[in-house]
């Protein structure tokens, strides 16, 4: 069913649940270590494992971690928190059980701006992430042949963010997504890397027609790692649900899984309600206690968050849009900084960062700490055209050719000649030579046909290998026209 226009009648209503894995060297409970790469089952211990007699010990830099992001997210930081224990049996989680937070979250509200709307935070709860599952060989209608597990995974860190039934559309909860994922990145929470899985999404979706204040049914849709995917599953499942209520039938709160090669979504399981986890106080951790002096202690190592940078970007001079772009991209945005602590004009730097450099990162696909510009290399270039030394066309190629050789921006202007041509008499030179050979423009330029004025400024710069100082150029060009 062709749903498009069918979509004028109905309103979607989504919130997204999205797991940020915390960025400690050990996991939340356990010594063993909580970095992604390691060779399976390498990164476990007893603890994790949940072997009889064993303790867990809670790691203070998760609340810590937890602390900031709560800062940042405007959110009210609880005095007193506790954990819990949610019970469910799953292959990946050996103990049987995961230790969460269920009634008493350790941040409760918030919120996060998007471009049109902001969007509510119901709470952030800290809880230990289970193992991983691979899936391998072919067994025909029945799937994989066999199922492997890997533990690192499990206990590692996780802080739960649960947002308000806010969203509308894909669009407003991929940018919920991407400024959520900053604001964890600026602070030095969590990396963001969705395909690694240390950041996830479970978005929860339902629809109502337009006008009605009750929501629908949702279905919960998990299996969701890159923005791309967000959107595309959402965009599915509103068509899903509109198809079933066109057509009389239910929509079943479920939870589905999202297959992105096939671009679809399945159903995984019904929703179970939150009592089926049979949730009870964690009885191996006392609750914890968050006074005033602990909150400000973490407070003072509260780093720029991106709204911040952006305003003080654009009182810099740079538009709005050309500081996000920059900021958005959390590493040429600490390029940036350090680029303007020099004596160059910050939207020159941006300039060239929002135009020719991020078109060559695109194209080859590399982060700017993947190439080989450096600050200091930059700075020289910046500094060449701010002195006239070098035209603007001159910098742009050169800045791309540093970008693949790292070469000295000094030595290479130097060595090739490149330097702005600034003598009269030699461009007075040129722009006669230019006339005489196009005598038949210059008769069609004093009758009136203005625009060829670009054309013979283009023929200069061709004679000079674009070295012809612009500003002197298009004097001496414009007396000669009129004689």
């Amino acid at each position: 069913m062709d749903t498009t226009l069918l979509r004028e009648k109905y309103e979607a209503v989504i919130g997204l649940e999205v797991h940020a894995q915390l960025k400690t060297k050990s996991k939340i409970f356990a010594p063993d270590g909580a970095e992604f790469g390691h060779e399976p089952n390498t990164e476990t211990s007893p603890i994790t494992l949940g072997m009889p007699g064993v303790l867990p010990v809670l790691n203070k830099g998760v609340v810590d971690m937890a602390i900031l992001v709560g800062l940042a997210l405007n959110s009210k930081i609880a005095k007193r928190c506790k954990f819990d224990r949610k019970q469910y049996f799953y292959p990946d989680l050996p103990k049987g059980y995961q230790i969460s937070q269920y009634d008493e979250p350790v941040c409760v509200g918030g919120e996060i701006k998007i471009s049109n709307k902001t969007i509510k935070i119901t709470r952030a709860h800290l809880e230990e992430d289970a193992g991983k599952l691979v899936h391998a060989g072919s067994a025909g209608i029945y799937g994989s042949a066999y199922s492997l597990v890997d533990l690192n995974r499990a206990g590692t860190p996780l802080l739960e963010i649960v947002s308000e039934p806010d969203m509308r559309s894909s669009d407003e909860a991929r940018e919920y997504m991407e400024q959520l994922r900053n604001n964890l990145r600026y602070i030095g929470v969590c990396d963001g890397n969705l395909e690694e899985g240390s950041m996830r999404c479970d978005a929860n979706i339902s629809i109502r027609p337009k006008g009605q204040k009750e929501f629908g049914v949702r279905a919960e849709i998990k299996n969701v790692n890159s923005f791309k995917a967000l959107q595309r599953a959402i965009e599915f499942e509103i068509d899903r649900q509109i198809e079933l209520v066109e057509n009389g039938e239910e929509v079943i709160q479920e939870t589905r899984l999202w297959d992105d090669n096939k671009g679809i979504t399945s159903s995984m399981r019904g929703k179970e309600d939150a009592h089926d986890y049979r949730y009870f106080p964690e009885p191996d951790l006392m609750p914890l206690e968050i006074d005033d002096e602990w909150i400000e202690r973490v407070k003072k190592n509260m780093p720029e968050l991106p709204e911040a940078k952006i305003k003080r970007y654009t009182g810099l001079g740079l538009s709005e849009y050309d500081a996000s772009v920059i900021v958005n991209q959390m590493d040429l945005a600490l390029f940036f900084d350090e680029v303007i602590k020099g004596s160059v004009n910050p939207k020159t730097a941006s300039n060239f960062l929002t135009g020719e450099i991020a078109a060559y990162l695109k194209e080859e696909k590399l982060a700017i700490g993947e190439t080989k510009l450096t600050v200091e290399n930059f700075q020289k270039l910046l500094l060449l055209l701010e002195k006239g030394t070098i035209s603007n066309n001159i910098a742009k190629s050169l800045v791309v050719e540093i970008l693949k050789t790292g070469d000295d921006a000094d030595t290479l202007v130097e060595k090739r000649g490149l330097s702005v041509l600034s003598d009269e008499g030699e461009i007075l030179a040129i722009v006669q030579k230019v006339l005489s050979e196009n005598s038949s423009q210059v008769e069609a330029y004093k009758n009136g046909k203005d625009r060829l004025f670009g054309f013979f400024v283009g023929q200069i710069m061709k004679e000079t290998k674009g070295r012809a100082n612009p500003k002197l150029l298009n004097e001496i060009l414009k007396k000669e026209l009129e004689k």
